[in-house]
């Protein structure tokens, strides 16, 4: 199902005929048929909000009818879809935002410059977590199947599991209807990376901005541990996802996403002189023995807060780019950068080895 706001707005937000099967409001517009909504002269941005394995082709297609396009994260579902993305906006020069809320809370931004500043010293590595612990995992709970929706029914209940699945471009295997992979397309590989595409890349992409700018930053090496150890129903996604990557800029990022237990890792940077806590005022602190170099940087004070100022929505900060305003918080460099960190993560992850990253050749290397 498509939907889009009324003919005389700007800003078309949708949800394709690859969406999950929510039911479009009184007075939407809907077409089964995304590319209908690109064909159309009176929209000039669109919100892609589909499974992940389509975010990368829309918004191409979306760029290339001269769209902007705001993109929920995961920006795609492979290395070689971000880095078409990211290439797409290059040349066509159309405004993309990426989703990760994160990128919008003005710490990280605020941490990027005193990080510039020497605040805390050399940074040499971070760490992030986001978990979650349920009765019954979240990614079921959270999307529950209707048993109403299908192949074979009509109207707002019908699902075009062929177009869903894109298998005639290449985005998905063509298999019969599944609810269980329409509904709960998170917990199966084909269509998304489990708890990395959808929490990790949260954590990893404003990590990123403030340790090596708005534009992010590609890793050198990736690692990842874990397994699925609980909830052994089906799906292919680990409960347990332990990811390391390595950065040519001579600093490590260590991020933890369970569904076992949500006590989390706490958000934070650690830098030769001094340590720093994110969320809200990044609070710095010095460390071991150099209180004298972490005070000479911070008005001779064995501890500092950041003052943050509050930024505009993800949304609007997107319309505001449109309109010739503004920085987006998350483009599609730092997109692209995170994408494929990430996505290198799943692979280590699934392939069981160290994912090594060509930066000259953007290529996975051996």
């Amino acid at each position: 199902m498509t939907r889009t706001t009324s003919a005389s707005s700007p800003f078309a937000t949708y949800i394709s005929a690859v969406s999950r099967g929510r039911r479009r409001p009184a007075g939407a517009d809907a077409s089964l048929d995304y590319r209908k909504i690109l064909d159309r002269k009176d929209i000039d941005a669109v919100l892609i909000a589909t499974p992940d394995h389509w975010h990368g082709k829309i918004a191409m297609e979306a760029m290339e009818s001269g769209k902007h396009v705001y993109v929920e994260k995961p920006m795609t579902h492979t290395v070689e879809q971000a880095l078409a993305v990211r290439d797409t906006v290059r040349r066509t020069t159309k405004v993309l935002q990426v989703g990760p809320q994160a990128t919008g809370d003005d710490g990280y931004w605020q941490a990027q410059t005193a990080i510039k500043a020497n605040r805390i010293g050399q940074v040499t590595w971070a760490q992030g977590s986001y978990n979650r612990n349920a009765r019954v995992c979240l990614f079921n709970t959270h999307q529950k199947i209707d048993p109403s929706a299908g192949p074979d029914k009509a109207g707002d209940d019908y699902i075009d599991w062929d177009m869903w699945l894109g298998h005639k471009h290449g985005l998905a295997p063509k298999i019969p209807f599944n609810p269980e992979h329409f509904f709960r397309f998170r917990k199966y590989w084909p269509y998304n990376g489990g708890v990395a595409t959808d929490l990790l890349y949260h954590k990893l992409a404003p990590l990123l901005l403030a340790l090596a700018g708005p534009n992010g930053a590609y890793p050198q090496r990736v690692n990842t541990a874990g397994g699925l150890y609980v909830e052994k129903d089906g799906r292919d996604i680990p409960d347990t996802f332990l990811l390391t990557l390595d950065y040519p800029q001579a600093f490590s990022i260590f991020l933890v996403s369970t569904l076992t237990n949500d006590t989390p890792l706490p958000d934070r940077i650690y830098g030769k002189h001094g340590t720093m806590d994110l969320g809200g005022e990044p609070l710095l602190r010095f460390n071991g023995d150099f209180k004298e170099e972490f005070k000479s940087k911070n008005d001779n004070k064995e501890e500092a807060r950041l003052t943050t100022t509050k930024r505009r929505d993800m949304v609007g900060n997107f319309l505001d780019v449109i309109r010739g305003n503004g920085t987006l918080h998350c483009n599609v460099e730092l997109g692209a950068a995170t994408m494929v960190a990430i996505k290198l993560g799943v692979e280590s992850y699934r392939q069981r080895k160290t994912m090594l990253w060509d930066a000259k050749t953007e290529k996975v290397v051996s």
